[in-house]
């Protein structure tokens, strides 16, 4: 680096700048310096200066120099690579940098090397004079730290003696042989026994018998260094034999070289804690009605079965559900029920007492029993039938004599085959079915019927959105005259395109229509569908349009809109009131009063045909009959398949035939029309035509087919 030009004064201003900056680098490069760039060449410009001023005085002093290196030191700067730079720079560079203007005399080289010196001394004198005021330092401070620890030793010891002398809860220290060295007085009053009498005694003849083992195992991990403290919930024996539940918390203190020396232990009485947490735990699993488990300890027991089950166990259950009892509440009252549910649940218990099975209620009059199935099904079975036997003892409350029954769920299979929540919802479906089948009987888990069961309620949950997505069709079965054959109606049938399924017959979805109430949408929608076919096949043939007949359901007959809806879907497709027909069981027409009769009076005032299905299976009321709106009759499908005419039974093909032809008689003399239903084979046909049934329909006239096939039959 090119040293700068003088600018005219005693020294080179800027060449003591760029010295400074020079030195500050190399201070940089040689070691840590506790300052950033700008702060180090703030430092040593001054000085550079400083030195210049001190070669250029008139009368020479190499005290500044001194002064310069102790101000290093000052500034932290001790590296001895710093004075090795500072001392060499300012031989090789200082004259021709911060000097150029000065010739190199024997003089100023003089005053130089007298400089280096002085700034050598007194780098070194500050650095032992730091290193001296350090170390008085820290032997002061190493005096004050004896002290304090003397001090904080003696107050530790007060402290302590005067904790573990008057604490409130017992402190006992022990060697690791559990011989007792020292306890408090609170310690010895838990216990019932003096200080004097506890030193002599080992903390072995303490602790209660149950709890022995398991406490012995753990004081030996802790005197054999395994572990430096342990803290347990446990039991010790009072003087009088009396027990006391303890809190205790042990620490194992060492000597220097870690071997164990001896424990430290500190107890608190939590009997009283100990007996109330028992007694809300107690409350908190238990019903407060009738004191068997209740259902968050029924789950935690059958959880532990689960966890311990091996592979091959079997996990058995009975869910019992007593019948009518909310009939026993309303009528009798509350106070009474709840009396009978504790005779019932006493009945439960005890027909399962000692056999190892466990039985809680789950709520309101629902009960469960986990059997112990060593004896798999057969042994669900018989506690099934004790349940029963139990229940149905009449029971005399108060003045009262009630009979009870229940339905009872069972489910036994391996525990690695299911989960408990798997479990519970077979026993609640089980315990449906029983239900279904009647009172006072119990059901056996089917996986193959739960699984019929579910695959019903998944097409139950997406029929609002099979309609919605327009998933239904519709087919039509035509209806032939007896007398010609020639097609004077069709049935409308709806059918269900499932997109995984495939096209359902109404067998599968109807009855959950029903079920749901969506039979309603849905029927309104088959009514509007067949209507605008029907319209089109008329505009088409005007001549043959056949009339189109509609199956109406029950709801949809009590639904106060009915005839609103037909007129509607009359208008809507432009269809002749005369080409529809509405089918309506015969359950349904018969139990018809008030608003539904008055209703089937004014679809029958619109124009249309109204038909009562399946005739011949109901319990017509033919006076009733007669006062009914109706223009057909379509005799039930199993008197027309009791005509077989194959010979193999006379007897009852004539008496099937002889109901028909009466069933025929008796409608036309109400001057009804007669359509038979299930029409197979032409024997049946031959011999419905010569009892004068007017139409049939089944399969020999034709199977249900989509609206273009009636239309190409038209056509044909």
């Amino acid at each position: 680096m090119r040293a700068p030009e003088h600018d005219g004064g005693d020294f080179s201003r800027p060449g003591a700048v760029a010295y400074a900056t020079e030195w500050a680098r190399a201070v940089r490069r040689i070691g840590f310096v506790p300052m950033s760039a700008a702060e180090t060449e703030r430092l040593l410009v001054p000085l550079t200066e400083r030195l210049a001023r001190a070669l250029l005085a008139p009368t020479f002093s190499a005290g500044p120099a001194e002064e310069v290196g102790r101000a290093l030191v000052e500034a932290h700067l001790t590296e001895p690579g710093v004075l090795d730079w500072s001392v060499q720079a300012l031989g090789d560079r200082f004259l021709q940098w911060v000097l150029p203007a000065r010739p190199e005399g024997p003089e100023l080289r003089e005053r130089l090397v007298l400089v280096q010196g002085a700034f050598a001394a007194g780098f070194a004198r500050a650095l032992r004079d730091r290193v001296f005021s350090q170390q008085e330092r820290i032997a002061r401070s190493a005096w004050q730290a004896r002290d304090t620890v003397e001090q904080a030793l003696r107050d530790s010891e007060a402290r302590f003696r005067a904790v573990f002398t008057g604490a409130a809860i017992g402190i006992g220290i022990a060697g690791v042989d559990g011989q007792i060295i020292e306890v408090n007085q609170s310690f010895a009053d838990m216990l019932g026994y003096t200080v004097a009498e506890m030193r002599r005694m080992n903390v072995s003849a303490l602790a209660h018998a149950d709890d022995a083992a398991g406490m012995w195992e753990v004081y030996q991990e802790l005197i054999e260094g395994k572990r430096d403290s342990a803290r347990v919930e446990k039991r010790y024996y009072r003087k009088d034999g009396s027990v006391v539940w303890t809190d205790l918390a042990v620490s194992l203190i060492r000597y220097d070289d870690g071997r164990p020396r001896f424990t430290v232990a500190m107890i608190e009485d939590i009997t009283e804690r100990y007996e109330l947490q028992q007694r809300l735990r107690f409350q908190a699993l238990h019903d407060p009605l009738t004191g068997l488990p209740n259902r968050t300890l029924f789950f935690e027991k059958l959880g532990d079965v689960f966890d311990a089950a091996d592979p091959e166990q079997r996990v058995g259950l009975c869910f019992i559900d007593l019948d009518g009892f909310k009939a026993v509440n309303d009528s009798l009252g509350h106070d009474l029920g709840d009396r009978l549910l504790q005779v019932i649940a006493r009945r439960l218990s005890d027909c399962v007492s000692g056999r190892g099975h466990v039985v809680a209620r789950m709520g309101g009059d629902e009960f469960v029993i986990l059997v112990d199935s060593g004896g798999g099904l057969d042994d669900a079975v018989e506690v099934a039938e004790l349940a029963l036997a139990a229940v149905s003892a009449p029971v005399q409350v108060a003045d009262q004599q009630l009979a009870v029954s229940a339905s009872i769920g069972i489910v036994d299979c391996p525990a690695a085959e299911t989960n408990v929540g798997e479990l519970m919802k077979a026993a609640d479906t089980t315990l449906y079915w029983a239900k279904a089948e009647g009172r006072g009987r119990w059901a056996v888990y089917d996986p193959e019927r739960s699984a019929a069961d579910i695959a019903r309620s998944a097409l139950a949950a997406n029929l609002p959105a099979a309609l919605d997505r327009g998933e239904f069709v519709l087919h039509y079965q035509p209806i032939v005259s007896l007398l010609d054959g020639t097609m004077v109606a069709v049935e409308a049938l709806v059918r269900w395109q499932h997109p995984e399924l495939g096209l359902l017959g109404p067998d599968r979805f109807i009855g959950l229509a029903e079920e749901t109430g969506l039979i309603v949408r849905l029927g309104a929608w088959v009514l509007n569908q067949a209507c605008r076919d029907t319209e089109s096949w008329r505009r088409a043939h005007p001549d043959t349009t056949p009339v189109v007949s509609v199956n109406l359901a029950a709801r949809q007959a009590d639904d106060p809109a009915i005839v609103e809806t037909v007129a509607e879907a009359l208008q809507h497709s432009g269809l002749p009131a005369e080409l529809l027909q509405l089918e309506l069981t015969e359950s349904a027409v018969m139990g018809s009063a008030g608003e539904p009769l008055r209703a089937l009076h004014q679809l029958a005032g619109l124009g249309l045909r109204l038909a009562i299905d399946d005739f011949g299976t109901g319990y017509s009321n033919l006076a009733y009959l007669r006062r009914l709106p109706i223009h057909c009759v379509k005799l039930a499908g199993p008197f027309v398949e009791g005509i077989r005419g194959d010979g193999a039974d006379a007897v009852a093909d004539h008496r099937d035939e002889r109901i028909v032809d009466a069933l025929v008689r008796l409608a036309h003399a109400l001057e009804l029309s007669v359509t038979a239903e299930a029409v197979e084979t032409e024997v049946q046909a031959e011999r419905l035509r010569a009892l004068r049934c007017d139409t049939g329909q089944g399969r020999w006239f034709g199977p249900p087919m989509p609206a273009d096939a009636i239309r190409a039959r038209l056509a044909g």
